[in-house]
């Protein structure tokens, strides 16, 4: 019988509802994808798990079959649902209540595992030929449908149907992420296993951890085309240049629009990088946010930093092969023999598949989910004409089928009340501080081999510290810096970060990067050692720390600290006297 570790199921301060059969399982804060609290919109038809059953049926795990979402006061929580004939657990996909999928017959977990090791071992040797030859032409070619749709001539009804395709597009490329994430995730763990079997006894996570690197990938790749806009600007002596001497996105904004130089130079090359770069917001697993595409302000600013700090891309990418080299130097000295050829064989798969955890992010995280964002948009500017809603955004506070019924006029409801009791209740929610889980702990879905990217069970065995200014969380990129916080929460606070100062903030994506180039250290709410933050501090050779769970509460902005990216602490070394922190709710609406 599985043992109990721990259990919650609400308090006063974070009551909880619950449905037949979903208190005993193990329900995990979303911190890693979606920190914030969600748009009913993204609940309903944009999460990550709704293809998750796919992944579970098409490789044949043996340890769950299913993995869903539950929304509490206003946070996403979602659980595995174990291979396990019987289990009933409700849960909602699409506006629709459902039971999840579970096995029909007693033996199948026992069974189907063979099936499993069978057929893995064929998916991590062949996987990156069908990414580059089938995969990313297939979602490619999808994309250019959505960026060359005339937006601005199409009907409602037209609109609609659009947004039905985008959500078909979401939900296959999605199911190409799962088998991309399986594949490349066995690779992984099975490099983990065999350095820990031949290497003995000890902590290898910082050596594993520097072995996920990649030189060649699209995070790069909008890195470089950045460091390139800022060297031609650097050669120019002119109204462009002049323009990136001011203070904010908007600022130069203003300037360049002012000259024909700064328009050209708008056309040309901010424009044109937008085209490639643009789909992605500052949290990708949400709707609500706006995109690069959309709005310029994060690119002005991206180089804008670049040239303040005369950012040296080739120096940056140099040190990460450098580290990398020797990282996997590391990972063989000592081992011979039948152990060194294992090795050097799980060792050259898994790097091989490195680039696919930025790539991912850049087609499917990012750029999927921005398109199906641009549809909606493009609906709620029609629903504003309309007169039906107030503001395109409020289509973000919707459920799908309330936006598909006000579409076609037949909706019951006040939609603008509607909207903005939901705008008031998220905000609300955004002053609740989420707890880490719900429901029913066991030993058993604890070894779900997913939880590491959340930093579990770390978080249900860790106990808070007892000491005044100490935040525990896990080291994920080694070093030791002291320096000035800067509390992070929304997009409109990357113009405020300046060199050296370490970046708190509830979680990172990828279009966080930029400010990696200026920043001297970072901790995280969210994340284990394989999530988004860890590794690209790891490339940039950042100490970090992640998986605080409330350090973005604890720490504010202008404190004096100190991380230690070794042992996972973080300390307040002295409280700004000014107190640093600022308002949230004003963050809040400034980003919805």
């Amino acid at each position: 019988m599985t043992q109990t570790v721990a259990t919650f199921f609400g308090d006063e301060e974070f009551p909880v509802h619950w449905e037949n059969g979903q208190q005993d399982l193990l329900w995990v804060h979303d911190d890693l994808h979606i920190p914030n609290p969600v748009s009913p919109m993204y609940a309903d038809i944009g999460g990550w798990w709704l293809k998750c059953d796919y992944m579970f049926r098409r490789f044949g795990t043996p340890f769950a079959s299913d993995w869903i979402s539950k929304i509490v006061n206003g946070y996403v929580y979602t659980a595995a649902i174990p291979a396990q004939p019987g289990l009933s657990a409700e849960t909602t996909e699409y506006g629709a209540r459902y039971v999840p999928r579970v096995p029909d017959n007693d033996e199948y977990a026992a069974e189907i595992g063979g099936y499993l090791g069978w057929t893995l071992p064929y998916y991590a040797e062949n996987f990156l030929h069908w990414w580059r030859d089938r995969l990313v032409p297939e979602m490619t070619r999808n994309f250019e449908r959505f960026d060359a749709y005339d937006y601005d001539s199409a009907s409602l009804v037209e609109l609609a149907i659009l947004l039905e395709d985008a959500i078909d597009m979401h939900d296959r490329h999605w199911q190409i992420h799962w088998v991309l994430n399986f594949a490349q995730f066995s690779s992984t763990t099975n490099l983990n296993a065999i350095i820990a079997e031949v290497k003995g006894e000890g902590d290898h996570s910082d050596l594993t951890g520097r072995l996920q690197s990649s030189l060649d990938n699209r995070n790069w790749d909008s890195i470089e085309e950045l460091w390139k806009i800022k060297e031609q600007i650097k050669k120019v002596v002119g109204p462009v240049a002049d323009a990136f001497t001011r203070d904010t996105a908007a600022e130069i904004r203003v300037e360049l629009e002012s000259t024909p130089e700064g328009r050209a130079f708008l056309a040309e090359e901010i424009e044109s990088y937008q085209a490639v770069f643009g789909y992605k917001s500052m949290y990708a697993h949400e709707f609500s946010f706006k995109t690069w595409r959309e709005d310029p302000a994060p690119v002005l600013e991206s180089i804008r930093s670049y040239l303040e700090s005369d950012y040296d891309y080739p120096a940056e990418i140099a040190a990460v092969g450098t580290d990398l080299e020797a990282a996997k130097a590391e990972a063989i000295e000592g081992v011979q023999g039948e152990d060194l050829e294992r090795l050097r064989g799980a060792l050259d798969l898994s790097l091989r598949m490195n680039p696919l955890t930025p790539d991912h992010h850049f087609y499917i995280d990012q750029g999927t989910n921005a398109r199906v964002r641009l549809v909606l948009i493009a609906i709620g500017k029609m629903l504003v004409d309309l007169g039906k809603l107030s503001d395109a955004e409020d289509v973000m506070y919707l459920r799908y089928n309330e936006l598909r019924t006000l579409m076609a006029g037949s909706n019951g409801f006040d939609a603008e009340a509607l909207v903005g009791d939901r705008r008031d209740d998220r905000e609300t929610a955004y002053e609740l501080r989420p707890r880490d889980w719900l429901g029913t702990a066991t030993e058993e879905n604890l070894a779900f081999p997913y939880l590491a990217l959340w930093a579990f069970p770390d978080k249900v065995y860790r106990k808070p510290s007892e000491v005044e200014g100490e935040i525990q969380g896990l080291g994920a990129s080694k070093g030791v810096i002291e320096g000035t916080a800067r509390v992070v929460l929304s997009p409109e606070q990357f113009s405020q970060v300046e060199q050296g100062e370490i970046i708190i903030c509830r979680m990172t994506s990828p279009s966080w990067v930029v400010l990696f180039t200026k920043i001297g250290g970072l901790v995280t709410d969210a994340g284990g050692m394989a999530s988004h933050p860890a590794v690209v501090s790891r490339e940039f050779g950042i100490p970090a720390v992640v998986g605080t769970s409330d350090a973005t509460r604890k720490i504010k902005t202008g404190d004096k600290i100190r991380v230690n990216g070794a042992t996972g602490m973080v300390q307040v070394l002295s409280t700004d006297p000014n107190d640093g922190a600022t308002d949230r709710a004003a963050h809040v609406r400034g980003q919805l």
